[in-house]
């Protein structure tokens, strides 16, 4: 309404100036038309971006089936209660026992899955991207709030692989709680001792988090920014021993400036679960 009656005062102007300049003021006509095209064009556009982000949320929630919470409803609702999603794969743990646990993300936020009834047939159809219905309780463990003794359906039709969010600025934060279980990255942090050898010295990584684990095992790393020290882990369920980021952090020294890609896993803290490590660019 208000850009209704800005146009049409626009246009009332416009066309007073233009009927004095038929004598005396043409350019000025034509720069007051010039100016309601603007003002129209603007608000066209506006319009138009207005009416895309409301199709665009009406369309998301209609996709969603009956009774299905989206991202702020789940969040919203109590420990322990049950719950239902519909969420895109972005990555598969592990599986076991006829049980499967997940990476998940939507638009909206980021659901980790943990030991849902998946046999293993149904297991290998859970690639990337694949929309599923989840059927669960929501829990918590230690900061890590998940969904458990789940149950799913693939829902044919779209994908959706999330894109990778940076949140370096965020750590120390509060607001990085916000983004867990996302695919996020970490730029420009400093490898530090993650403890010591038999012998004392100073080492870039552990085998599990106290070093009492073996090559195959997670591997425990601890990396610096603007004075503080985090812990990250290379899940060894995710990404075992034969992977590219297992060998690329047994390979890293300390001072080493690295970027790393991973999902936003909660322990205690931030504790991510790291899938990729380079040298910082």
């Amino acid at each position: 309404m208000k850009k209704a009656i800005v146009l049409s005062l626009a246009l009332t102007l416009a066309l007073g100036m233009t009927g004095c300049a038929k004598t005396e003021n043409a350019p000025a006509a034509e720069s007051s038309v010039e100016a309601v095209s603007e003002a129209s064009s603007e608000a066209a556009e506006e319009t138009t971006t207005e009416a895309a982000e409301e199709t665009s949320t009406a369309a998301e929630e209609a996709s969603k089936s009956e009774g299905v919470l989206n991202y702020e409803e789940y969040m919203a609702a109590e420990l322990d209660s049950e719950v239902v999603v519909e969420t895109y794969v972005q990555a598969k743990q592990s599986w076991w026992e006829d049980k499967a646990t997940v990476y998940t993300q939507d638009q909206d936020g980021a659901y980790f899955v943990y030991n849902m009834a998946c046999s293993e047939e149904d297991y290998e159809k859970l690639v990337p991207g694949t929309k599923i219905k989840v059927t669960g309780y929501k829990s918590e463990w230690s900061g890590e709030v998940e969904i458990t003794d789940a149950a799913f359906e693939i829902v044919e039709g779209d994908t959706y692989l999330a894109p990778v969010k940076d949140v370096t600025a965020m750590l120390g934060t509060d607001e990085l709680i916000d983004y867990q279980n996302q695919y996020v990255a970490f730029k420009g942090m400093t490898v530090e001792a993650a403890g010591q050898d038999e012998s004392g010295n100073d080492v870039a990584y552990l085998y599990n988090w106290d070093g009492s684990g073996t090559d195959g095992d997670d591997l425990y790393f601890s990396v610096s920014l603007n004075g503080e020290t985090y812990s990250f882990v290379v899940e060894s369920y995710l990404c075992d021993n034969t992977t590219d980021v297992y060998a690329a952090v047994k390979n890293l020294q300390i001072g080493d400036v690295i970027d790393m890609e991973g999902y936003l896993y909660w322990y205690e803290g931030v504790n991510p679960h790291i899938i990729s490590v380079t040298a910082a660019k």
